[in-house]
Parts: C-alpha cells; sequence; structure tokens
C-alpha cells in the first residue's frame, strides 16, 4: 500500500515532504511550492494521496491520485 505524502512545515526553517508514518523527511525545500511539487510527483506515482498542511498544523488541502472506492456520479 502506497504511504500518503505530508507538505508540513520543517522545524528548523522551510517545508519538508513526509511519507505517512516515516520519522525522517523525503525532501526538504525553501518553499512550501516546491515541497508540494515534490510531494505531488510522488503520490502521482505511488498512486496514493497527497495532503497540504497549513503553518499551524491544520490541513489546507488534499488531493487524492489513487483508486476513487466512490468515483461522483455523472
Amino acid at each position: 500500500m502506497a504511504k500518503n505524502q505530508h507538505v508540513i512545515l520543517h522545524p528548523n526553517g522551510g517545508w519538508q515532504v513526509k511519507g505517512e508514518g516515516n520519522t525522517r523527511a523525503t525532501a526538504r525545500t525553501a518553499t512550501q511550492k516546491e515541497a508540494i511539487g515534490i510531494a505531488r510527483e510522488i503520490s502521482q506515482n505511488q498512486g496514493s494521496e497527497l495532503v497540504i498542511h497549513r503553518p499551524n498544523g491544520q490541513i489546507r488541502d488534499k488531493d487524492s491520485h489513487g483508486r476513487d472506492c466512490f468515483p461522483p456520479r455523472g
């Protein structure tokens, strides 16, 4: 099963991409935009979910790249 990718604030400054359950960051960047780009590419390759956090830790946005069990009707 693919790990969800989280974009969170790094404690020493900047932003980090961290796989769910990992203790170490996959990547560390200066800006959130750079971290989102890296995390989006990883989550698309793995078919997992991208979770973007605000500086205070709240979830800002989510983007699913996996198989959707409940696709929209239409």
